[in-house]
């Protein structure tokens, strides 16, 4: 069974029942504060540190007097501008105390969908997390144009898992786990500790949403169980109303564990391997045995570029025999790639015009 302790990277889901009160619409600070705690602990243990949280429309509903039912499109909107600076600003003033610094991040399925934006969205979490900071994210309300689910953020926290790597997804829920019928309805209904594989009978069980400021339901809770373990990372489901619910996990709360198929770094590797490649890089006898070291891809070690790429797309490479080395995502067109072949990373920026990134492919973008 998985344990925070053991950790690398974490993903946490929270979700607005947790952080507002259902009743006067205000932030739930004590919890909150309990939470920042907990974030704290798992930073002190070296552990990275990504909070998926929804909240910002039920705290601007509050802050505009809108009623609690489901809300036209246009009035979730403005809750959500609201809310969202208000959400912001109370991460950032509980963990600012542990020395914590925390960023916010705005997505759309767009920018897990569209190539381009996916690798932008994944270079700024990881160069956030390579300073230690915190990324608060949130799906960006104020400007979607589907009807708004709170339920979105339980998928959403698995696409950021897999985006940044996370060995762990953690969601935050009302309920201690997964049941086999809803446990209000049906005294009968059992809590699976662990579950291995996600089989017809298991969606089978899933129920509808239960609470009124959340409309996830046990159905998002397994389609993201789905994205996150076969990506290798392992997802728990837990109560995550009581304080310092992740210190609670890992003494033994109730929870329900999904066991990841592999680790996150062997999945992107076949995910990558498997890819068509659109283009070709023949690399010099150094940058080959670079790769081999565990380097990334510099301009420097190409001497030779064929096919038509974009950013993001998989190419070849090739050693100065014409053997293939392995495949990679390309953080160049191949116009760019072209031009910066054989040239030093300082000279990116004079050849191109702009600040390119150091590698054409990144270390952790190859699979060999």
């Amino acid at each position: 069974m998985a344990t925070l302790t053991t950790a690398r990277r974490v993903v946490i889901k929270i979700g607005s029942a947790l952080l507002v009160d259902r009743h006067s619409g205000a932030l739930r600070r004590d919890w909150l504060d309990g939470l920042a705690q907990d974030v704290a602990w798992l930073k002190s243990m070296g552990c990275d540190v990504v909070l998926v949280s929804s909240g910002s429309i039920a705290l601007g509903r509050g802050v505009l007097g809108l009623p609690s039912t489901v809300l036209p499109l246009e009035q979730a909107q403005a809750a959500a501008a609201v809310g969202q600076i208000r959400l912001a600003r109370a991460y950032e003033e509980v963990l600012a105390p542990h020395g914590i610094t925390t960023a916010q991040v705005l997505v759309t399925r767009e920018d897990s969908a569209n190539r381009r934006r996916y690798l932008n969205s994944r270079a700024t979490l990881e160069q956030l997390l390579s300073l230690s900071v915190v990324p608060i994210v949130n799906e960006n309300d104020t400007v979607a144009t589907d009807e708004i689910r709170f339920g979105d953020n339980d998928r959403l926290a698995a696409q950021i898992a897999v985006t940044v790597g996370a060995d762990q997804l953690i969601l935050l829920s009302d309920v201690d786990g997964f049941y086999s019928a809803n446990p209000a309805q049906d005294a009968t209904a059992k809590r699976y500790d662990r579950i291995d594989r996600i089989t017809p009978e298991i969606e089978a069980m899933a129920g509808d949403a239960g609470s009124g400021l959340s409309k996830g339901g046990m159905k998002t809770k397994l389609m993201a169980a789905r994205t996150a373990t076969a990506s290798g990372c392992a997802m728990a489901i837990t109560d995550g109303f009581v304080m310092r619910p992740l210190t609670a996990l890992e003494n033994g709360a109730n929870a329900t564990w999904f066991t990841a198929q592999s680790d996150p770094q062997a999945a992107r590797k076949r995910w990558i391997a498997a890819m068509q490649p659109r283009g070709t890089v023949t690399l010099d006898a150094g940058a080959v045995g670079a790769l081999r070291r565990g380097k990334s891809l510099l301009p420097a070690g190409i001497t030779a570029i064929s096919g038509t790429f974009e950013r993001g797309d998989s190419i070849a490479m090739h050693d100065p025999a014409g053997h293939l080395v392995g495949y990679g995502l390309s953080r160049y067109s191949a116009g760019e790639a072209g031009e910066i072949k054989g040239c030093k990373s300082t000279e990116i920026e004079a050849i191109l015009g702009y600040p390119g990134r150091a590698a054409l492919i990144h270390r952790d973008d190859m699979a060999l």
